[in-house]
């Protein structure tokens, strides 16, 4: 007797299509990093991550997948999970605390729970008038570094930086775009920036335009050259630029100022001695929204 092997090829088939369409969801929650919705543009951000750090990729990676898992296991709205909205708050923890920690048992435990968290989180702000942005992300990294560094868990790696004698513009504008997914490296960002390409031109250039503003507001203001160069005050205009990008002349106008605002914001919080992270670019952008609408609704 003969048995058919239709039902097994048929069901191997449905789980390759289910694993396809996970990959598909975990690389847009990558993209969406830079408020983008594209499969091709989100294997580009993590091609950028590894280029440069093999040990932030894998957080990157264990971060979007828990924080995607999270909202499918909890039964958040399927939409929006699929367009990976879940995943990049996850992403950028990942990122985050391999940057500041390392890759080890305690730091992956804390970057599990804090990619739960952001998930919960950004349900909670999906609700609210104003876009959450990457505020899950900042709120739930704050409150994981707080308890692994009080509590001594393990030690917050020392940055070093190199002293820099004058601006190098385009290492700045660069390295502003990687940074944005922690990345100080050239090479790094100028992936990430094709991968914006991808998606969309305009975006692109508002990418370029926040990056540029960031570290030339930065220079002019005298601030340290050596964060300028490594794109610290230029990633928070990067990603403002994302927000407001449109072809609309007003919308440059938007992004400008936001850029702006997101620098001196940046150098306030780095003298209270808090990680900014990119709570520059959700304050200023969420500050130029409110500002914006009141003034349309003053004139309707």
């Amino acid at each position: 007797m003969k048995i058919s092997r239709k039902p097994q090829i048929a069901q191997m088939t449905q789980i390759l299509i289910n694993v396809k369409n996970f990959a598909e969801i975990l690389f847009r929650g990558i993209s969406q990093v830079f408020l983008l919705n594209n499969v091709t543009t989100g294997i580009l951000f993590l091609a950028g991550i590894f280029c440069n750090s093999w040990t932030m990729g894998i957080g990157a990676i264990i971060g979007v997948f828990v924080g995607t898992f999270t909202a499918l296991f909890l039964k958040y709205n399927k939409s929006d999970i699929e367009q990976g909205l879940y995943g990049y708050n996850g992403a950028l923890v990942g990122l985050a605390i391999v940057c500041f920690f390392g890759l080890n048992i305690s730091s992956a435990i804390a970057l599990v729970f804090g990619s739960i968290l952001s998930s919960i989180i950004r349900k909670v702000m999906s609700t609210w008038k104003l876009p959450p942005y990457t505020a899950p992300f900042i709120v739930s990294t704050w409150i994981v570094m707080f308890f692994l560094v009080t509590f001594r868990i393990v030690p917050l790696q020392a940055a070093s930086l190199s002293d820099a004698s004058n601006l190098k513009i385009i290492t700045a504008v660069s390295k502003g775009i990687g940074q944005v997914m922690f990345q100080e490296n050239m090479i790094s960002g100028i992936i990430v920036f094709i991968g914006i390409l991808v998606s969309s031109r305009i975006s692109a250039f508002y990418v370029l335009l926040g990056s540029l503003i960031g570290a030339i507001i930065a220079f002019l203001f005298s601030l340290p050259l050596t964060m300028i160069n490594v794109g610290l005050f230029g990633f928070n205009g990067v990603l403002c630029g994302m927000a407001f990008s449109d072809k609309k002349w007003h919308h440059i106008i938007l992004a400008t100022v936001s850029s702006i605002v997101s620098v001196f914001i940046t150098y306030g919080i780095m003298n209270l001695g808090i990680i900014t992270l990119t709570a520059p670019f959700v304050i200023s952008t969420w500050l130029i929204l409110l500002i914006n609408s009141k003034i349309r609704r003053n004139n309707t």
